[in-house]
């Protein structure tokens, strides 16, 4: 498939990105500073986000950005550009390698792109609306699982999850009905949706720019995502529900 300016746009950024996250992979000697929000931040985060957004901003210098590390710049731009450089830092700073770069982009407030790369498993997924979804080139499509019973089911970042009783309670009610219950976690369980290895990913404590361009490329392999209210996702989603669309409504039964 050809890209497009955008999407080539966006792969040449992620992989500026992969570049100085391969270099400092493991680097015990890189600092970690903590945010304001006590999470962690190292150099790799920052200068991959400043690789990303001079990318962007030769080639599109029009566009708006919105950066974990740098900010928001650009309000009221018919494009908006959402870029985690390092989403995984944690992992990143542990020293394991569930870590990646995630590129989505907006035209008048809706997704219509998203790339996510990640160098230490050397999976390049990315998609472009009504154009499909690839992994390393290679097509990808949602299982047609129908009922949970044969399906698994992936869970990420539920700590809100769990401090909400009656959610918490659903949510273990439904754990039962899946062939098998696993914690992927970060990028990797999107992957696996989208090329139809798993059925179901549950998250919470999420920020949009973790997760925009991923769902992005579910939507586009036929999956189906949400928020657990079964709303679409926007600037202020806090929690995912992603699927391989035959089984999103049992999980809003259930979950919302």
């Amino acid at each position: 498939m050809e890209h497009s300016p955008l999407l080539q746009t966006a792969i040449a950024a992620a992989r500026a990105a992969e570049t100085i996250i391969r270099r400092y992979y493991q680097d015990t000697s890189v600092k970690v500073d903590l945010k304001a929000d006590q999470t962690p931040v190292t150099r790799a985060d920052v200068e991959s986000e400043q690789a990303i957004q001079r990318i962007i901003a030769e080639r599109f210098p029009e566009h708006g950005f919105h950066g974990e590390e740098t900010g928001h710049r650009g309000d009221g731009h018919e494009y908006l550009w959402l870029v985690d450089p390092i989403d995984g830092t944690k992992s990143f700073v542990r020293g394991y390698p569930f870590v990646s770069t995630q590129i989505a982009l907006l035209h008048r407030g809706k997704p219509v792109l998203g790339v996510s790369n990640a160098p230490l498993f050397d999976e390049l997924a990315y998609a472009e609306v009504g154009r499909g979804a690839y992994l390393n080139d290679r097509r990808i499509r949602v299982s047609n699982l129908r009922d949970p019973v044969e399906a698994t089911l992936s869970l990420g970042n539920i700590k809100t999850l769990a401090l909400d009783a009656p959610r918490w309670s659903a949510l273990g009610n439904l754990i039962p009905l899946f062939n098998r219950v696993r914690g992927y976690g970060d990028f990797y369980h999107y992957h696996l949706l989208a090329a139809g290895k798993l059925d179901v990913v549950v998250e919470s404590d999420i920020n949009i720019l973790d997760v925009a361009a991923l769902a992005v490329i579910v939507a586009e392999a036929g999956g189906r995502v949400s928020d657990l209210q079964g709303r679409p996702l926007d600037l202020d989603s806090t929690t995912i529900l992603a699927t391989n669309g035959l089984l999103h409504d049992i999980l809003l039964r259930t979950l919302g």
